[in-house]
């Protein structure tokens, strides 16, 4: 497994954006901003959520949502909120938002093939 990286753009409700160099992990299922870049947005909670993480500890976090912008699309998503020490990510939800799928190979992201059924 590799590991792969892209930079993007995410934005608040008001005009400020911010760019994030996201670790894509497609075992993640929301994107998380760390806390300088959800604030600096001016990001509020909506809501919490519990995740496990792969050694099986449990977090709360808090949820937002955002627009984001990256070299292959963009769109509107959910984020988690990150607290200290947490790291920008970007999940499974959003790369399903905006069409793409990680290919493993080659490590990009590439156009996912849609299905209507």
């Amino acid at each position: 497994m590799g590991i792969t990286y892209v930079e993007g753009v995410v934005k608040g409700s008001s005009s400020k954006q911010v760019s994030v160099n996201f670790l894509v992990d497609s075992g993640a299922s929301y994107t998380l901003l760390r806390p300088e870049q959800w604030k600096a947005i001016r990001l509020k909670p909506k809501r919490s959520m519990t995740f496990t993480l792969a050694d099986g500890t449990m977090i709360k976090r808090n949820i937002s949502e955002c627009f984001i912008s990256l070299p292959q699309g963009e769109g509107h998503t959910p984020v988690i909120l990150g607290e200290d020490g947490d790291e920008p990510l970007l999940g499974a939800v959003t790369l399903e938002i905006l069409g793409l799928t990680l290919n493993p190979f080659n490590r990009t992201l590439q156009p996912a093939r849609m299905m209507l059924v």
